[in-house]
């Protein structure tokens, strides 16, 4: 299960730029929405970095970052040089507090860590974009573990002509569940993908655990498994409806109340069609 962040897009002050362009532009189903972009290819050395604001964790030890984007096939433009690239890195930085700006933001590689370079499946050629044929690529990078309040997230440009046109940011959980008559609460995710945290479940109301402690797993894709004990209704309950205990005699009582309620309503409605058919 997952739970999102943030979305860009989202405000106009939600991401910081510095050689990006925020321009409007159109996604694969050709709806005018505003991207980010940039494309200074005949240029060398270029270094352009496109910075989010401070984002809150929420108290998750992993982040997952989806990017949608379009990169320019370089051999498609005419008389690019070599430094020509269909690539672009991906930054994070971990800090307590809001420590960059507009008027402040720090534009270089030393205080990010790097998550990966990113990798066009699809690049576009002037042909595509003149047909407005959108070849969008979607790419799930995820980080972590993290212990401070919040985070930035860089894209680092050196020399691609591309746009991004949105970024997701989210983490993973597990539901709260009921099951073997326990109720698990909603649970994170850990710090690894192939994390399996602990959850311990209570048992329901009029029931017992058996056995052991009863526990489940949450995987690292917001996953439940490997189930562990069991809770079973206390003496003098039964179960109703698989996981809820309720006392025997009052089970009993429901039932045969239900049962006179279905005779009267049975009576009921023949009293009076039997009287109209002997008019």
């Amino acid at each position: 299960m997952e739970s999102v962040i943030t979305q860009l897009p989202g405000t106009a002050d939600a991401l910081m730029h510095a050689s990006w362009e925020e321009v409007s532009g159109y996604d694969e189903n050709l709806n005018t929405i505003r991207t980010y972009q940039v494309c200074n290819v005949f240029e060398p050395s270029q270094n352009n970095w496109l910075l989010t604001t401070f984002i809150d964790r929420r108290g998750a030890q992993r982040i997952y970052v989806e990017m949608r984007f379009t990169v320019r096939d370089c051999s498609s433009i005419p008389n690019v040089p070599g430094s020509c690239k269909e690539t672009f890195n991906l930054y994070y930085y971990e800090t307590d507090s809001v420590i960059a700006t507009k008027g402040t933001a720090f534009w270089m590689e030393a205080p990010y860590l790097k998550v990966d370079t990113i990798a066009a499946d699809e690049s576009f050629s002037q042909v595509d974009f003149g047909g407005r044929l959108m070849k969008v690529n979607t790419e799930v990078r995820s980080f972590g573990p993290l212990s401070k309040n919040g985070f930035y997230l860089a894209f680092q440009d050196y020399g691609a002509c591309m746009s991004l046109l949105s970024v997701r940011v989210f983490y993973k959980k597990c539901p709260s569940v009921v099951q073997n008559f326990a109720i698990f609460p909603e649970t994170m995710t850990g710090a690894e993908s192939t994390s399996l945290v602990i959850a311990r479940g209570i048992c329901i109301p009029n029931s017992e655990e058996v056995d052991v402690p009863i526990k489940l797993y949450c995987n690292g894709d917001g996953e439940w498994m490997v189930p562990i004990g069991s809770c079973t209704c206390k003496a003098g309950f039964e179960t109703d409806n698989g996981n809820v205990c309720r006392g025997k005699e009052t089970t009993r009582e429901c039932s045969q109340d239900l049962k006179w309620v279905a005779v009267r309503l049975t009576v009921t409605s023949i009293g009076p069609v039997t009287e109209r058919l002997l008019v």
